[in-house]
């Protein structure tokens, strides 16, 4: 093996000598040939040395050259331990030649030169290094002006104004008679007032323009001061090339600093920007937007009243004045060819006239969102960290608009529409005005699900009616049975107490009778298309909407499509509060906001379908506008709902529960309605009695004996004649019947025929 020491030693070659090491097996000669010669050499005969020694290797015939170690040395050798070294890396000896280091040297140039490379690749530029140089040297120009210059001009302004009103005072003392001595002395007076502020400006005019001039060379020198020099000390110190290197570190530091946009700065590749390509929104672009939209002609131009303005949420809005002639409803039916112009979502876009003071019909206010609007995770409703009741007489809380402002409604003597696609979130806004309600104990509750779906099952516990099957009749008996007689009895009693309609203060004083009563019918369509029905319902429905609102009744129908074939139009134009959720065509959202609000720019049909709950919402204000209504998830209405019920048990207002036929048939107050009610508590228990023994069993006739025994146990002396009169049988329904262990047949009553005579007599049903 060849080694190159690392020190120099005079006693040894230059080039150590090659031995060989025995582990191959024997030599095939067994004599001892003469080591091998040392490398090295540039003759022949040399060269044919090394040649033979490297034979010799191969062939296993190289003995090992002696080695005389003194004893010291083999003490030393013993002393230490070749294993170990130190952290140092092994440089070979011919680093540390000329040859290693310019190696070095090469291998570190080569390397800070491509890092500078990546490096210049990784700064940001826009249009090239040349327009960043330009952009800089903008920049460093406006800022050795600085802004000196305006107060300058508006205290030199002011210097003229005051010379020049002291040029006037002086002229008037002058040649003010001095037989008028009052007007005299007051001229004077005057003129060495305005002399003495004209003086006062003019020095701090020269004051100012003295600092000013003394700021500007100072900047001037920072500025310009650096790039003179350097480029004048290369030309001195290198010639050209030394001027050149100046002007490459100048032309660098102008691009550094212009590495940001300036943001008037257009795009010299596009014919035209829009506020969707990220520029700032301008007097000079919304003329041209509406110029495109066909809102103004091409020869028109806008008045800007507010001029545009960038909010904490990165929208711009600004408040502008059509020319003379062109009404602001003009613009909102142009929304979506205006959101082109900007290039951006029509949902992006909210036109609405100006509520400010002094607004117009021509006056508009314009606002973009930044994004579209109401596709972020919906923040937690506000009912969550109400401690207290609500108050439904007060505004309730509907959700924010597209400016994030919370919005709020008034339904007091007010009736309501919910309308939309399936899917567009109309449970989800209805359990923002059911909530309200819930949450106020003293709003009783009258609920019907026509999808049967169970949005309402949260509310039935607190509900004083409650129909969640989808059956029309059963939705029709709720009216006739309770609401209805409800609003009669409150006009009989607001009559009685000389009033016109319900106020808070007289729900406050009278809660048993004139508390509020929230209608809620939750997929209209259902009930008011049945065709045996429908017809009954709708005109009910009708007659609650148009005189309940002043007993304190209000009326909320949510359903897919209201057209005429749905909801009559009768019932449909009572409904004032109307709230169109995303629709598939215009013309569905016009059946919900009315007839020519899709023309007049508010069409449910914009909506995206990531805007869940979002819905134009057209309550207060003669414009509808877009909203997104507070979102609580099933297990947020679960918790809401369980505090209602709470807070109606500690207020009393808690109904307690579905009542009895017979209950029912006992609150009517008559003879035979008591009758009938132990009548029908009397089949309850022998059926009661029977499920005992045998779940499936079901009593279903009586003989006429114990129906007489049970009304004389609970004090009513009825005779079978009275009880025939009362129940009045079909013929069929006369046969007699074995009773237990009677040995005879014997007359009685089946239950149908008690229900029916419930039914004729008092209109109601078990």
């Amino acid at each position: 093996m060849t080694e190159q020491p690392t020190t120099t030693n005079p006693d040894r070659t230059s080039l150590a000598t090659i031995t060989y090491l025995h582990g191959a097996g024997p030599a095939t000669n067994a004599s001892t040939p003469a080591a091998a010669p040392a490398l090295g050499g540039k003759s022949a005969a040399d060269q044919a040395a090394v040649v033979e020694s490297a034979r010799q290797v191969l062939e296993g015939r190289v003995t090992q050259a002696p080695v005389d170690l003194t004893k010291k040395q083999q003490d030393q050798d013993q002393d230490e331990d070749f294993d170990a070294f130190d952290d140092r890396p092994l440089i070979p000896a011919w680093m540390k030649s000329s040859e290693g280091w310019a190696m070095y040297a090469g291998v570190a140039y080569r390397s800070r030169l491509r890092a500078y490379r990546r490096w210049v690749r990784r700064q940001r530029t826009d249009r090239g290094h040349i327009a960043q140089f330009r952009r800089g040297s903008r920049r460093v120009g406006d800022w050795v002006k600085g802004f000196e210059g305006i107060q300058l001009q508006a205290v030199g302004h002011q210097a003229h104004i005051a010379a020049k009103e002291a040029r006037a005072a002086a002229r008037t003392a002058r040649f003010t008679p001095s037989l008028m001595a009052n007007k005299k002395q007051a001229a004077l007076a005057a003129a060495d007032r305005t002399q003495t502020v004209a003086m006062k400006a003019i020095a701090e005019h020269r004051k100012l323009k003295a600092s000013r001039r003394r700021a500007y060379s100072l900047r001037l020198g920072v500025a310009y001061g650096p790039p003179l020099a350097a480029i004048s000390t290369g030309y001195v110190g290198a010639g050209g090339l030394g001027a050149t290197a100046g002007a490459l570190a100048t032309f660098a530091g102008g691009a550094f600093a212009g590495r940001e946009l300036i943001s008037e700065e257009t795009d010299w590749s596009a014919d035209w920007r829009s506020l969707g390509d990220g520029d700032a929104m301008t007097a000079p672009m919304l003329d041209k937007v509406f110029q495109a939209a066909k809102v103004i002609g091409s020869d028109e131009s806008l008045r800007t009243v507010q001029m545009p303005m960038l909010d904490a949420r990165g929208a711009w809005s600004a408040v502008i004045d059509l020319p003379p002639g062109i009404a602001a409803k003009k613009a909102m039916r142009a929304t979506a060819e205006i959101a082109s112009a900007l290039g951006v979502e029509e949902a992006q876009v909210s036109l609405s006239k100006s509520k400010e003071k002094g607004s117009r019909a021509g006056r508009l206010e314009i606002y973009v969102a930044k994004e579209l609007p109401f596709t972020e995770k919906a923040a937690p409703g506000p009912l969550l960290v109400l401690d207290g009741p609500t108050n439904f007489w007060g505004p309730i809380s509907i959700g924010p608009d597209v400016r994030g402002l919370a919005r709020t409604i008034a339904v007091v003597e007010r009736s309501g529409l919910v309308g939309g696609e399936p899917g567009a979130g109309k449970s989800a806004s209805g359990n923002t005005i059911l909530l309200a309600a819930a949450l106020d104990p003293r709003v009783r509750l009258a609920l019907a699900d026509g999808k049967a779906g169970g949005d309402l099952t949260p509310f039935e516990a607190m509900a004083v009616a409650f129909e969640g099957n989808a059956d029309p009749e059963a939705f029709l008996d709720m009216l006739d049975g309770y609401v209805i007689p409800d609003m009669k009895r409150r006009y009989a009693f607001l009559k009685k107490i000389n009033r016109r309609k319900v106020t808070e203060e007289l729900a406050n004083k009278y809660p048993d009778i004139l508390g509020q009563l929230l209608l809620w019918v939750d997929e209209l369509m259902y009930y008011t298309t049945d065709d045996e029905l429908g017809k009954k319902i709708t005109k009910r429905l009708r007659n609650i909407v148009s005189r309940g609102r002043a007993a304190g009744i209000i009326t909320f129908c949510a359903t897919q499509k209201p057209g005429s074939d749905v909801v009559d139009t009768s019932l449909r134009d009572l409904l004032s509060i109307r709230w169109a959720l995303r629709c598939t065509t215009p013309e569905a959202s016009d059946t919900i906001l009315g007839k020519g609000a899709a023309a007049a720019g508010f069409s449910a049909k914009s909506i995206e379908s990531e805007m869940r709950g979002a819905g134009f919402l057209w309550a207060e204000g003669s414009n509808p506008y877009l909203v997104r209504a507070d979102y609580y998830s099933d297990d947020e209405v679960e918790v809401l709902a369980q505090r209602a019920v709470e807070l109606r048990r500690a207020a009393g207002t808690l109904p307690d529960g579905p009542k009895s036929l017979a209950d029912r048939l006992r609150e009517q107050g008559e003879d035979d309605a008591r009758v009938l009610a132990v009548l029908v508590d009397v089949f309850a228990a022998f059926d009661q009695e029977a499920k005992e023994d045998d779940e499936t069993a079901e009593v279903d006739w009586l003989p006429g004996t114990v129906l007489v025994d049970g009304l004389k146990a609970t004090g009513l002396e009825v005779t079978p004649e009275k009880l025939a009169r009362l129940v009045v049988r079909e013929p069929d329904e006369k046969k007699k019947r074995s009773w237990a262990d009677s040995p005879s047949a014997l007359n009685g009553y089946p239950l149908t025929a008690v229900l029916r005579a419930v039914q004729t007599k008092y209109g109601l049903s078990a």
